[in-house]
């Protein structure tokens, strides 16, 4: 069965069965605190202020989907993809971004992809339904699902600040990658999207408290051991470089 959550006591309760099904999450819920299921609007406009966001900070990619839904009223697919590209650009969007915006409005035009239609499947066939798109990834797919469908069991295994709340809450060597976090999360089915909302409030709670960065660590750079050498001036003028 496909669970949806629409409000914030659907997610309390969902809560409560996947701590149920996982008691090793309780300590984690306990830490987490409150937080709420911050849903967004779904459809084209949801899609297209997920992609506004990709690889860009929250108030930047704001600045950038408010710009963009207040140049089109009413905000239809095919407007949007009928658009010049310089009053796009002019918008703040890059030419990957509208490259998928246009491809995603295409997609709805030409009846390719049906987006009520996926809000009805499970976790699984939504998410492989939404990658066939230009421009949407798995992550993009999953952050989809999650906050504009409020699908319960959708699981963004991608997203880096779940993969290091997960190494933390479980005390494990190394960040698990995105392999790796959808074999420990099979067993949080199918309320694998409200671990997801968990870990993610969890992971704040945490950076504030002990300062975490998902920045990878550079290496230390290696000493050299200057080793003195003896030149002999008298049978060569050569100079070597260190």
């Amino acid at each position: 069965m496909t669970h949806f959550l629409h409000t914030d006591d659907d997610l309390r309760a969902a809560l409560a069965r996947l701590v149920e099904q996982d008691p090793r999450l309780g300590p984690i819920a306990e830490k987490a605190g409150a937080f709420s299921l911050r849903r967004r609007q779904a459809g084209f406009a949801g899609l297209c202020a997920i992609v506004c966001g990709q690889q860009l900070s929250t108030a930047s990619a704001a600045a950038i989907r408010d710009r963009l839904f207040a140049a089109f009223d009413p905000f239809h697919h095919d407007t949007v993809r009928l658009a010049r590209t310089d009053k796009l650009k002019r918008l703040g969007l890059s030419m990957p971004k509208i490259k998928s915006i246009r491809a995603i409005g295409k997609a709805l035009s030409d009846g390719v992809i049906d987006l009520e239609a996926v809000g009805n499947m499970d976790a699984d066939d939504a998410h492989a339904a939404l990658v066939q798109l230009h421009g949407i990834g798995p992550w993009t797919a999953d952050i989809y699902l999650l906050f504009c469908l409020g699908h319960a069991d959708a699981f963004p295994a991608g997203d880096l600040a779940v993969q290091e709340a997960v190494r933390i809450a479980f005390n494990l060597r190394k960040r698990p990658d995105p392999k790796a976090l959808t074999k420990i999360a099979e067993m949080w089915r199918p309320w694998r999207g409200v671990a997801a909302h968990l870990f993610w409030a969890y992971y704040h709670v945490v950076k504030r408290r002990e300062g975490i960065s998902l920045q990878a660590k550079k290496p230390a750079a290696k000493s050299r051991k200057k080793t003195s050498r003896k030149k002999n001036t008298k049978k060569s003028g050569r100079k070597k470089n260190g």
